[in-house]
């Protein structure tokens, strides 16, 4: 199904979300990446999920994804390279009226925790929370794709530092 998605990407500085949603387990990687587009396939719990996306101007991009046989997920996933793979608990909860996706990476990217907003515009007004940090929505290393080439355990102390402000 083909959607746009305009997502904001915040790090986070705190833990005051925590215990506001329940966590699941998200596996994901990249069978194919250009420029400006990437495949990626996601094993999240139980299903499977095969999405497509295509960077838009700004911070919005179209997305197609679509439901695959959970065993067809976890072997595409196989036929990656451990490295590539990314591991991460998602928590998903709402506060002040906005649904947040808090992700609490795993392996190669311990130590990063992400928060998301989707908006309906880029310019749509949400109320902010105190344990967001910095905004990281035009800042391509932390996209999850730039996450499975240069993980954040392979990043510069200065690098880790932004957004810990």
């Amino acid at each position: 199904m083909k959607q746009q998605e305009i997502e904001r990407k915040f790090l986070v500085k705190s833990d005051g979300w925590r215990g506001k949603g329940s966590g699941e387990l998200f596996r994901q990687g990249y069978i194919a990446r250009t420029q400006d587009r990437t495949v990626r396939v996601r094993v999240a719990g139980e299903r499977g999920t095969l999405t497509i996306k295509y960077r838009g101007a700004g911070i919005a991009r179209s997305e197609f994804e679509y439901a695959i046989p959970l065993d067809e997920a976890q072997a595409l996933l196989d036929g990656l390279e451990p490295g590539e793979i990314i591991e991460k608990m998602r928590f998903t909860f709402e506060e002040n009226g906005d649904v947040w996706e808090v992700d609490e990476f795993m392996g190669a990217n311990a130590g990063l925790v992400v928060a998301e907003i989707e908006l309906a515009s880029e310019e749509q007004n949400f109320v902010r929370p105190d344990w967001l940090g910095e905004e990281g929505s035009k800042i391509s290393r932390y996209l999850n794709v730039e996450l499975s080439h240069l993980p954040y355990t392979a990043w510069t102390a200065e690098q880790r530092q932004e957004g810990k402000k």
